[in-house]
């Protein structure tokens, strides 16, 4: 099974640069062990669902630790019978791209 998260999170409180902010999420991200990307709007992960729930949320337990105001978005791809889909979907694309 394989659990696609995409998410973003960041303080509102905390003036215009919130970088220090998302690279204490990312840390969480990187110490779970799971597949992960980062992209210039958010973090994907790839894992079982609660893995990658869990993550999200100690990394709002991290960021509201100091901010009075947190914002975050979360999408969720669930497919039976599937891993490896962090690369896979973004390769199956390019490859159409190629043959067209």
């Amino acid at each position: 099974m394989s659990t696609l998260i995409n998410f973003s999170i960041f303080p509102l409180d905390k003036g215009e640069s919130v970088s220090v902010y998302v690279a204490r999420a990312l840390k969480i991200v990187g110490e779970s062990g799971l597949d992960y990307k980062l992209n210039p709007m958010g973090t994907t992960i790839e894992g079982e669902w609660d893995e990658v729930m869990g993550v999200v949320s100690r990394c709002f337990e991290e960021i509201n630790k100091d901010c009075d105001r947190v914002y975050a978005t979360v999408s969720a791809d669930y497919r039976k019978g599937k891993s490896g889909r962090i690369e896979s979907k973004v390769k199956s694309v390019e490859a159409k791209l190629t043959s067209s």
